[in-house]
């Protein structure tokens, strides 16, 4: 079983950057597929981004295509998010997850097993 540990949430003003990190522990990501989700209160939880940890293949949102780039270091056992033009709608809990990899990478939320405990992303006008 793996645990997920976010980290890098924060407070940014329109326009700017934040870079978010997923690190794994109890074993590593091989095998795994990782994600990145995101919730406002009373909504579904919506995919952003994941990649698959043995090739490195990635998919996005189309919302956040060219503004999200998802990456991995293996040497860290970490997955990252970096969101770039940041806007006050992508306000929201980010959460990363890690379930099956399959083809094509998972989107839905209920296609991953283990979650982490989300990090507050805020983004002010």
């Amino acid at each position: 079983q793996v645990q997920l540990t976010e980290s890098g949430g924060g407070l940014v003003q329109a326009g700017g950057s934040l870079r978010l990190s997923c690190a794994a522990s109890g074993r590593t990501f091989s095998g795994y597929a990782v994600g990145w989700f995101r919730q406002a209160p009373g909504k579904e939880r919506e995919f952003v981004a994941a990649t698959k940890w043995s090739r490195g293949t990635t998919a996005y949102a189309d919302s956040m295509r060219g503004r999200f780039t998802i990456s991995r270091d293996n040497a860290k056992n970490t997955v990252y998010l970096q969101m770039n033009s940041l806007k006050p709608e992508d306000t929201d809990v980010y959460y990363c997850a890690a379930g099956q990899d399959r083809v094509p990478l998972p989107r839905r939320h209920y296609e991953y097993d283990y979650w982490g405990q989300g990090t507050q992303v805020t983004v002010s006008s």
